[in-house]
């Protein structure tokens, strides 16, 4: 493949996506739509990337992953006219130009290899990428001597011969760069709206004697644009169909396809059995031979291989083998859990390390801590780490047992093999192999329950 640039028009605004936001800004599984569409050039090996932005251009920037360039469109006159705001970009370049649109998620790399594959074989000035249509209607037709492609023809205005033609446009091609940029400097806004049609260039190039053919990828849904949020779902639908059938091809058990929403940004190990109304958003890594129960909701995470997570939350955090997390148990940013932990039914883990055997079954709050080896976290146990202004961290050293209901006030520790008795609010630091109690004694009043009674009985009188 010879040197390769790529230009990604998004300039618009979207006006039929009914929303404040660049339709190109728009996420489909996790990622924005233009992402998809960078992604896809990287895979196909092109990195030099420049993208035409207009409407929110300082959010689209912001979006943008390093490396590639932006040009400003600040009036939205054509596509033709968005090109020409990259002539820095393409100047002295001598190789192939993809021009793709930033709406059209489900561009493959392969589709783009092979779109540069028959450009390059066929010694094209351009190549227009199109597809095989059933009912064509509303697109432009691609007129056709042999291979030679003769015009672009708008449905609108095509002759009944040429409506019966079946191959559309996708508005997306490879040039020639030093083909384009003569062809670019030629076009003239000669219609209704004024505006510099990039498919003007087609019919200028044959003009100049030169040779401009198609590609028509076997993948129609690869030229799926997003104009509504209509059809933003349904290319999120096609998107979520061939992730999963991806991860059911490397080894994963899908109990249901349908009804689960995989990240384009998630691997999962072989083995790994997910169930029905799991999500996963943002990059996301799970190992082998894990369980992902139903409904459980995980988030640029990495769960390692054997844990098992039932119905629970996890956010920006991380879980070593052979752990046990929920149900409902929710793991908030930074929760490193060790290996073979137990996070039980409601139980909450806020920027805290809970190591390797460590265990909280039930209705434990974990937040600020480090949560030692083997330690035992009793129901109801609670770091207090808020004191209203300020976050305290509370550490639990290896192999120690906090009885239920038990209240640590940051900052406290409580040192290795100790135990705290239940109902205790430690406020001080625990020695090692220590027991430490901090709850009142308990009295017993024999007999109190009969006077108390007594007095009741009068006053109701």
């Amino acid at each position: 493949m010879k040197a390769t640039k790529t230009i990604i028009l998004a300039a618009g605004q979207g006006t039929r996506m009914v929303s404040k936001n660049p339709k190109v800004l728009h996420r489909a599984c996790g990622e924005t739509l233009l992402g998809h569409v960078i992604r896809a050039n990287q895979a196909a090996g092109v990195s030099d990337i420049a993208v035409i932005v207009g409407f929110q251009a300082e959010a689209v920037k912001k979006s943008l992953p390093g490396g590639v360039q932006t040009f400003l469109q600040a009036e939205q006159l054509g596509t033709g006219h968005a090109v020409m705001q990259a002539s820095a970009f393409l100047e002295d370049f001598e190789g192939n130009v993809l021009v793709l649109v930033g709406d059209a998620p489900l561009i493959r790399p392969e589709t783009l290899t092979e779109m540069i594959a028959a450009h390059e074989a066929g010694s094209y000035a351009a190549t227009v990428l199109t597809a095989v249509f059933d009912d064509p209607t509303g697109y432009g037709r691609m007129v056709k001597e042999g291979d030679a492609l003769i015009k672009i023809v708008e449905h609108k205005d095509a002759t009944a011969e040429e409506r019966a033609i079946r191959e559309i446009n996708s508005g997306m091609y490879c040039f020639d760069a030093a083909c384009l940029r003569e062809a670019l400097a030629k076009i003239v806004p000669e219609n209704v709206q004024g505006e510099y049609y990039l498919t003007d260039t087609i019919e200028i190039l044959r003009t100049m004697g030169k040779k401009v053919g198609t590609y028509a990828t076997p993948d129609v849904e690869d030229i799926a644009a997003v104009n509504s949020k209509g059809q933003l779902a349904q290319v999120e639908a096609i998107m979520r169909r061939r992730i999963n059938a991806r991860l059911m091809a490397e080894g994963v058990i899908l109990i249901d396809p349908t009804s689960t929403y995989i990240s384009a940004d998630t691997t999962i190990g072989q083995d790994t059995v997910v169930y029905p109304g799991v999500i996963t958003e943002g990059r996301v890594d799970i190992g082998a031979d894990c369980i992902i129960g139903q409904n459980s909701r995980i988030v640029d995470s990495t769960i390692a291989d054997g844990v098992e997570v039932q119905i629970s939350t996890i956010l920006n955090s991380t879980v070593d083998s052979g752990s046990h997390i929920g149900p409902y148990a929710y793991l908030r940013p930074n929760s490193r859990i060790g290996k073979d932990v137990k996070v039980g039914d409601f139980v909450e883990v806020k920027n805290a390390v809970m190591k390797d055997g460590a265990k909280a079954s039930h209705l434990t709050y974990i937040g600020d801590a480090e949560v030692g080896r083997n330690v035992n976290l009793g129901c109801g146990t609670v770091f207090v780490n808020y004191d209203g202004v300020n976050k305290f961290k509370t550490v639990v050293e290896d192999n120690c047992f906090i009885g239920c209901n038990s209240n640590l006030i940051s900052p406290v520790t409580v040192r290795e093999g100790s135990y705290v008795a239940a109902g205790s609010t430690i406020t001080q630091e625990v020695p090692e192999d220590s027991l430490a109690i901090a709850r009142a004694r308990q009295v017993n009043k024999v007999g109190y329950a009969e006077k108390m009674s007594q007095m009741h009985g009068k006053k109701e009188k």
